[in-house]
């Protein structure tokens, strides 16, 4: 291992602490992981409903682009541009996303009587067109958020998954087997000190019972 590891009982305590924090937020991790690739499929599907729409708007204004030009001075296309695109905002896994309302259009002025009849119709189809395209522009920003988040819960994931969890774990297997190394070691020690020390107490015994027998052996 690169980093040195202090093979103690309070480095011990302080990594299992760890890694029960670890396997703990891991599970909190891949549940955001998987509402964010929910939503993400979710928005994929709005995204092609929306696009569906604004085809078919757009067959609807195919007529109108031949006789665009005869619209006796009205600008059908700078009409249709879209004033504001309104929305409103919500949390999903905790990202904050846009939500499309709706977009807002210029007022229109151009004589009823000096147009022809076609271009109220032409007008509102390419409105339609454009409303549509706003949506889409706001859907593809919440894929972008969600997306966005979802690369970093899965970094963080495989990093506590492949990374943060097995090394805790086999840095916590090398100090237990360390400690238990120590505490073997300390066990033979104390059993040799025993042993030396009741070879020591023998051999005193040995030596006072010599003494005694002879204090008591009478003078010849």
């Amino acid at each position: 291992m690169a980093k040195k590891v202090k093979k103690t009982r309070p480095e011990l305590k302080r990594l299992r602490d760890v890694l029960t924090r670890y396997e703990r937020y891991l599970p909190m991790l891949k549940l955001k992981q998987q509402q964010l690739q929910v939503s993400m499929r979710q928005i994929d599907k709005d995204r092609h409903k929306a696009e569906a729409d604004i085809r078919a708007a757009s067959e609807k204004f195919e007529p109108y682009k031949v006789v665009l030009k005869d619209t006796a001075g009205v600008n059908v296309p700078t009409l249709a541009e879209v004033d504001e695109v309104k929305t409103s905002s919500t949390n999903i896994a905790g990202v904050n996303i846009p939500v499309f309302e709706d977009v807002t259009f210029s007022d229109v002025r151009y004589s009823l009587f000096a147009t022809p009849a076609w271009v109220d119709r032409a007008l509102l189809d390419m409105r339609q067109i454009n409303r549509c395209r706003s949506r889409v522009e706001i859907i593809d920003e919440q894929y972008r958020l969600i997306k966005q988040e979802l690369t970093k819960i899965v970094q963080r994931v495989n990093l506590f998954e492949k990374v943060k969890i097995p090394e805790s774990r086999e840095i916590i297997r090398v100090i237990r087997i360390h400690l238990g190394d120590e505490m073997t070691a300390a066990v033979g020690r104390a059993k040799i000190a025993k042993g030396k020390l009741t070879k020591t107490d023998t051999a005193s015994a040995d030596r006072h019972e010599l003494e005694n027998q002879t204090e008591e052996v009478p003078a010849q």
